[in-house]
């Protein structure tokens, strides 16, 4: 699967166009992490726990998008964006979205 952020695939013609596609996942803070963060907070830098649990929900949220897209027979996804937004305190959904389309 071709996943990109820009509007074409360098070199290939966009042949059918399926439409949009997404995949998402809602994430809450666990209290271990928690913990750990507000020690990191006291001497400063980066809260890798925090890190780790977004990467593992913008890939877990890519996944899926790319499921939906095969199911509709497309080998690219383009206009590839995120979004993140609060669900409630100490949750958050991350939302990944693109255009399902077949390029040659």
């Amino acid at each position: 699967m071709i996943l990109t952020t820009s509007s074409f695939v360098a070199g290939k013609e966009v042949k059918k166009t399926f439409g949009v596609v997404r995949g998402n996942t809602v994430r809450a803070r666990n209290l271990g992490r928690d913990i750990l963060a507000a020690f990191k907070n006291l001497v400063g830098g980066e809260i890798e726990e925090y890190t780790k649990l977004m990467a593992e929900s913008r890939e877990q949220s890519i996944d899926r998008m790319i499921e939906q897209a095969k199911a509709l027979g497309a080998n690219a996804i383009i206009d590839i964006d995120f979004s993140t937004s609060y669900i409630m305190q100490n949750a958050a959904e991350i939302l990944v979205y693109g255009t399902a389309v077949l390029v040659e």
